[in-house]
């Protein structure tokens, strides 16, 4: 169980280190160039997804005996895309979806806020399935391991 708790914790530092950079990014993109916030995400989370894997195999996961590092970069692609994708809905549904559907949201934040906002729960809820997916999908374990 300490092993498991210590791994968590390393992948929360190796996490918080790739949030700045993805949510630096979203921010410079979405707030300051005014690109699009979705095109936003998917460059913050893209260049993020970089040093993620590359910090995650080097502090908080091990790798399978034998296994293929080239297969395992394309298995670590695969569960980040896929988390890119919930995350994109996520940012979506709270600003599409909630913020221009509410006037008293509207007259009380910027949507600069809502974006932010959005950015940050998706963040929490896909930190969640990247730890159970990798963990399973990398390593091989269950999560209780």
């Amino acid at each position: 169980m300490n092993k498991l708790i210590n791994q968590i914790l390393r992948f929360g530092v190796v996490g918080v280190l790739a949030f700045l950079i993805d949510y630096g990014i979203f921010v410079l993109f979405a707030n300051v160039l005014n690109i699009h916030y979705l095109i936003a995400n998917f460059f913050g989370f893209t260049i993020s997804l970089i040093f993620n894997y590359l910090m995650s195999m080097k502090f908080v996961f091990s790798r399978k005996e034998g296994a293929d590092k080239k297969k395992e970069f394309v298995t670590f692609c695969i569960l980040s895309v896929i988390g890119l994708g919930i995350n994109e809905l996520i940012i979506l549904a709270c600003v599409d979806g909630v913020y221009l559907h509410s006037m008293m949201l509207q007259e009380t934040f910027d949507i600069g806020i809502a974006k932010q906002a959005g950015k940050i729960i998706a963040t929490g809820i896909v930190m969640v399935y990247n730890f159970i997916s990798r963990k399973i999908f990398i390593e091989g374990k269950k999560t209780g391991e």
